[in-house]
């Protein structure tokens, strides 16, 4: 089977299955999932892969959709301790994870990113 007929049958399943997946989305209050899929001759964990199915294919098709998150390099100079009930004089973002806090402002300074750098 040609690349393009693979694709196309991918697209016409994703579409049957959106299809489905609106009309469980919409089924009659009081009747869960099970029933619906029982109704409809679809097993749970069916209904499941394709809703995730789909909603992995909707969200690749979002123009300007956010990029995965990244990760940011800390380099150890730039935390500070500060006690855990300080006030910070600016609003701002603060992380912290065992023990290490990270306090983040609009003027915070970013390092470049890249290993050459």
């Amino acid at each position: 089977m040609s690349s393009e007929t693979t694709m196309a049958a991918e697209q016409c399943r994703l579409r049957e299955w959106a299809v489905q997946i609106r009309d469980c989305q919409s089924r009659p209050a009081g009747m869960s999932v099970v029933e619906w899929c029982a109704c409809h001759g679809i097993t749970k964990a069916s209904y499941y892969y394709r809703l995730r199915r789909v909603r992995h294919a909707f969200l690749e098709n979002i123009p300007g959709a956010p990029l995965p998150p990244q990760i940011v390099p800390v380099e150890p100079g730039t935390l500070q301790m500060h006690e855990k009930d300080s006030s910070h004089t600016q609003p701002g973002l603060d992380i912290s994870i065992r023990g290490v806090s990270i306090h983040v402002t609009g003027t915070t300074s970013m390092p470049p990113f890249g290993r050459g750098s």
